[in-house]
């Protein structure tokens, strides 16, 4: 385990912090753990589980909104490496309404999609090829810039960010 999700107060996901700062801010009791791991973690006289979610102890407001960076791998990661025409893995992005006929490079017009359907596709719109989609592409939630860029995103985060193929809404935390 690289990393622990750490939440505010209100159960926001806020970021990913090396598992050294988690176990830093629980010692120093700025953070509660809300997920532990199977394993211990042992010092000269202390023992504890390791954190991975932790929850901050007083809330922390954040000034500004960020927003998910649009990138290959993130369009992926949101589709869940399904093309979004034939249902087959994907392995590159595709814009649907092309980039030649005016489309811009946004999130509500980029999708994932296998290299045979994008190469059929080319610089065509849907309804010139009889295609459509089975949901329109969405900007994810700000909310998952969290964890962008973490290649390994555990389980147990699941709980408080759930993001998998297609859908990236926030799942309310229990309350307190």
């Amino acid at each position: 385990m690289a990393g622990a999700l750490v939440l505010n107060a209100t159960y926001e996901p806020l970021c990913v912090v090396p598992l050294r700062r988690a176990v830093v801010l629980v010692l120093a009791e700025k953070a509660v753990v809300i997920e532990a791991g199977n394993t211990v973690m042992h010092s000269a006289r202390l023992q504890m589980p390791v954190p991975s979610v932790v929850r901050l102890s007083h809330y922390v407001r954040v000034p500004y909104h960020r927003e998910v960076p649009l990138t290959r791998r993130a369009v992926l990661d949101r589709d869940g490496h399904q093309c979004a025409y034939c249902g087959n893995r994907a392995d590159t992005i595709d814009h649907v309404r092309p980039r030649s006929r005016g489309g811009q490079h946004v999130w509500t017009n980029v999708v994932a999609a296998c290299a045979r359907c994008n190469h059929r596709k080319g610089d065509r719109l849907l309804t010139e090829m009889g295609w459509q989609l089975a949901a329109p592409p969405t900007q994810p939630p700000a909310t998952v810039a969290v964890v962008m860029g973490w290649a390994r995103k555990e389980p147990s985060w699941q709980r408080y960010l759930s993001w998998s193929a297609g859908e990236m809404d926030l799942v309310v935390a229990p309350a307190v």
